[in-house]
């Protein structure tokens, strides 16, 4: 057993001289570079603004929307959907025979109203003047000892009773005046665009987009009857919360996609509305869509990025370069190859980007990646930088 070892031993060393004698070398391994591996940006002052998505659809610029409010049988239709229109065609035709009749009398009774109303006027106010000349006639002979104060105090009481009562008279007379005008403007709405043989006429040339009528059927009045798509040119239409619509005015820009088109435009503010919907209570903006911009049809929907609360020359950083712990928000930068701890502030959140109130400054090298990995203190190794 002792001669075994004794030749494996002398084995080894032959080994070991044979393969120094061939000029073998053994591997030398590298040492690691020191320090977690980092990408960096330099912290600059810019300018960022609040962004705000909202929901909008897309219609034509000069859009014509016909709406018949009285229920009524469709006789005859002419123009189908997709047709191009001028401007008094007929479209189709109604039997509105009972709602021309209420139509006819609703004005009848209205104009009776108002002939009432200045009728009733006219004496109620001579009324008033014969009392009021009835008080200064019994005081200037009051003056001269030819009336009594009584006499004084019952003239000016009769007065007075001339006032209130053609006041009260007059209210009465004006909100049956203004029924009789309500009931017809829903007449007039009713009939809009339709002539006395109850023919639907195009308000506008352009493309018959809607026609909700077929002969022989009986149109709804919970639905447009017909739209028609005038010019070309497109507008957006966005409904925004109480909170944004005070940050929005008519000018501003607003970014606009069109997933349906493959759209992606700047469109600007043309009006806000300042009377909420009273089903939706949300405000209605409108957007004028550039002339430039095509494939867009009346009823697809876009994605409206409304910028607001712009702040300028501040810092701005990624906003995945922030971290946040227990309710704390801070960010790395390097310093000499060294990992620096920083608490910071923020203020306004866009697209990816985060201003940074307090805590930063121009110049620093800010880690944008590879911080997850990192503690105050930490060597690091720059592997790459952003502009």
């Amino acid at each position: 057993m002792k001669y075994q070892r004794v030749l494996a031993a002398a084995l080894a060393v032959i080994m070991a001289l044979a393969l120094t004698a061939c000029g073998g070398e053994q591997p030398v391994e590298e040492e690691p570079a020191a320090g977690v591996a980092v990408q960096v940006k330099t912290v600059t002052a810019g300018s960022i603004a609040t962004e705000n998505k909202v929901s909008g659809q897309i219609s034509a610029d000069n859009e014509s929307v016909i709406l018949i409010a009285s229920p009524a049988k469709c006789t005859a239709v002419y123009k189908n959907a997709g047709d191009l229109v001028e401007a008094g065609d007929v479209l189709c035709t109604l039997d509105l025979g009972s709602t021309l009749s209420s139509y006819n009398a609703a004005r009848i009774s209205y104009q009776a109203a108002v002939q009432s109303y200045q009728d009733q006027k006219a004496i109620l106010d001579k009324q008033v003047a014969l009392a009021s000349d009835n008080v200064a006639n019994t005081k200037a002979l009051f003056e001269i000892g030819a009336a009594s104060q009584l006499e004084v105090d019952q003239a000016e009481l009769n007065y007075q009773n001339a006032v209130a009562g053609r006041n009260s008279a007059l209210s009465q007379l004006e909100a049956g005046m203004q029924n009789a005008k309500s009931g017809v403007e829903q007449l007039d709405t009713a009939l809009e665009n339709v002539d006395p043989n109850g023919n639907v006429l195009a308000p506008q040339s352009g493309t018959l987009v809607t026609m909700n009528a077929t002969e022989g059927s009986y149109i709804s009045n919970s639905m447009p009857l017909i739209v028609i798509d005038g010019a070309e040119q497109m507008k957006v239409t966005a409904s925004v919360s109480e909170a944004l619509v005070p940050k929005i005015s008519a000018g501003d820009s607003a970014d606009v996609t069109v997933s349906a088109a493959g759209q992606k435009f700047t469109a600007v503010v043309r009006s806000v509305e300042r009377a909420a919907n009273m089903q939706t209570k949300l405000y209605n903006v409108v957007l004028t869509v550039p002339a430039d911009v095509t494939g867009l049809l009346s009823g697809m929907f876009a994605d409206v990025t409304f910028h607001t609360d712009v702040a300028e020359q501040t810092i701005v950083v990624p906003t995945e370069a922030i971290r946040t712990s227990n309710g704390v928000q801070y960010v790395y930068v390097v310093e000499e190859d060294t990992a620096k701890y920083i608490e910071v502030t923020t203020g306004l959140v866009g697209s990816g980007v985060t201003e940074v109130t307090t805590g930063l400054t121009e110049g620093q090298q800010l880690v944008v990646v590879g911080q997850a990995y990192l503690a105050d203190g930490d060597p690091v190794r720059v592997v790459g930088q952003e502009g």
